[in-house]
C-alpha cells in the first residue's frame, strides 16, 4: 500500500445506552438523523470533504445494519483500491481475541492496519456527533504548532461543562490540564472527541498503555493525561461551528429540531460541504390537497394526507387524513392512520400507528417517574392498535400489548 500522510480512525462501536430503545438493535452511529441521513454520514462526509481518503471504522455493538449501510463506502467516495473505508471489528488472533476494552484499546488492536499505510498523522473521530468540520484545517494547525497531539474543543455553556472532558490551556492554546467531567470546571472548553496525533508517538503510548493493568485504555482517562504528565506538546483547536453530541434522546430530538428554520443552525444545503448518505430508491413525496405542511422536512416516498407541523419525516412515511403531527421525528417506513395526534415524539422505523391514536398527551401522573424530557419514544416495528393513548415522556417498545394504557 502507498504511504498516507493521514489516516482517520472512526470509533463506531459504542452501545449508546443513553438512547435507550433507539439503539436496542442498532449501533448509535447508524441511528437515522435529519430526514435522510444516519449519524455516521457526518464524520464520513467530513473526511471526504477534507481530502482524507483512508478511514478505518471500528465497529463492535450491533454492527449488522451499520456494516451493511457503509458497504464499500461508495456514497462518500471511499471505495478506493489504495485506502478507502475499511470496517474494523474485533478479531481473533493466534493466541485468542477480545472485545475492544476502550477507545485507546480499539486503536491499539488495529495498529497493524495503521502500519500498512505508515501515516505521519492519525485522526481519531467519534461516530456519534453531528457537525461539519474541515479536518484538513485542524491538521495544518497541528503541524504549524509542531504539536504531538491536538484536540478539537468547543465552548459549551458553563452549566453543562461538568458533562464533558474539559481542557485548560495557556494563552497560546497549549493544553496544561485535562479534566474528565469535573464537578467544578475551570474552563468551559469541552473536548469534541476529535484528536490528531503524530502516529509514531501515539503508537508508543498505545503499546505502553496496553501493558498497564490499571489503565481503562481510554484516550480521555489515560492517554491524554499520560501525555500531559510526560510533557508532550498538546494543543487545543478551537471550533466555532455547529456541533451536537446526540448521545441522549433529548439531544437527538433537539438536533433534528435545529434543522427546522429558514436559517438552520446546521446548514445541510451548503453546496460546498455536502453531507452524503445512502439514498433509497423512492418515488417523490406526495402532498394531498387537504394536507397542511409547515416548517418541516419531508423526504422521498412520503404520502401526506393530514397536517405536519415542525417535524422531520424520513423516507416512505404515510400520514392519514385528519392526523396531526407536530414537533416530532418520524423515521423511515412508518404508517400513521386517520385522526392520529402525535406531539413531541420520536417514532422509530416501520412502526404502524392505528386510527384515532394519541401519542404524547400530557398526563400529570407520569411526569415525575419518567425521564425522556417530555419526549415520547415509540420503538421500531411497534404496532399500536386503534384508539391507543400514550402519555408524553414514555418509551414504548415492540412488545407493546393492547390495553396497556
Amino acid at each position: 500500500m502507498r504511504k498516507k500522510q493521514c489516516v482517520a480512525m472512526l470509533l463506531a462501536g459504542g452501545q449508546g445506552s443513553r438512547l435507550g430503545i433507539l439503539t436496542h438493535k442498532l449501533a448509535k452511529p447508524a441511528v437515522p438523523f435529519g430526514g435522510k441521513y444516519r449519524i455516521i454520514d457526518f464524520p464520513l462526509s467530513n473526511c471526504y470533504n477534507s481530502g482524507i481518503d483512508t478511514v478505518g471504522v471500528l465497529t463492535q455493538y450491533q454492527p449488522l445494519k451499520l456494516n451493511s449501510y457503509i458497504g464499500i463506502g461508495s456514497p462518500w467516495d471511499l471505495d478506493r483500491k489504495n485506502g478507502g473505508v475499511t470496517l474494523l471489528p474485533p478479531f481473533v488472533r493466534e493466541k485468542g481475541g477480545e472485545w475492544y476494552k476502550g477507545t485507546a484499546n480499539a486503536i491499539y488492536q488495529n495498529i497493524s492496519f495503521l502500519d500498512i499505510y505508515n501515516p505521519d498523522y492519525v485522526l481519531v473521530l467519534s461516530g456519534d456527533h453531528i457537525y461539519k468540520m474541515d479536518y484538513s484545517l485542524m491538521l495544518e494547525y497541528h503541524k504549524n504548532k509542531n504539536a504531538d497531539a491536538t484536540i478539537a474543543v468547543i465552548k459549551v455553556p458553563w452549566d453543562e461543562a461538568h458533562r464533558f472532558g474539559i481542557l485548560n490551556t495557556d494563552l497560546n492554546n497549549k493544553i496544561i490540564e485535562f479534566e474528565e467531567k469535573p464537578k467544578n470546571p475551570k474552563s468551559n472548553y469541552a473536548s469534541m472527541g476529535i484528536y490528531t496525533f503524530n502516529w509514531k508517538l501515539l503508537r508508543e503510548y498505545l503499546i505502553a498503555d496496553e501493558k498497564d493493568a490499571d489503565s481503562e485504555n481510554d484516550f480521555g482517562k489515560n492517554i491524554i493525561p499520560k501525555m500531559l504528565t510526560n510533557g508532550e506538546n498538546l494543543f487545543a483547536y478551537n471550533f466555532t461551528g455547529y456541533w451536537k453530541d446526540v448521545g441522549t434522546v433529548k439531544s437527538l430530538w433537539e438536533a433534528n429540531m435545529d434543522l427546522l428554520s429558514d436559517n438552520p443552525k446546521l446548514d445541510l444545503y451548503d453546496p460546498h460541504w455536502r453531507i452524503y448518505s445512502v439514498n433509497p430508491s423512492k418515488p417523490p413525496q406526495y402532498i394531498s390537497e387537504q394536507a397542511v405542511v409547515t416548517c418541516s422536512l419531508i423526504s422521498e416516498g412520503c404520502q401526506i394526507f393530514g397536517n405536519v407541523n415542525h417535524s422531520v419525516l424520513f423516507t416512505g412515511v404515510y400520514v392519514g387524513e385528519g392526523s396531526v403531527i407536530k414537533d416530532s421525528i418520524i423515521m423511515p417506513g412508518v404508517t400513521i392512520g386517520r385522526n392520529v395526534l402525535i406531539s413531541k415524539a420520536i417514532v422509530c422505523e416501520k412502526t404502524v400507528v392505528g386510527d384515532n391514536c394519541i401519542i404524547g398527551y400530557h398526563n400529570e401522573g407520569h411526569q415525575e417517574s419518567l425521564s425522556n424530557d417530555g419526549i415520547t419514544v415509540i420503538g421500531e416495528n411497534t404496532n399500536l392498535p386503534n384508539n391507543t393513548k400514550i402519555p408524553c415522556n414514555l418509551t414504548v417498545s415492540y412488545k407493546f400489548q393492547d390495553n396497556t394504557f
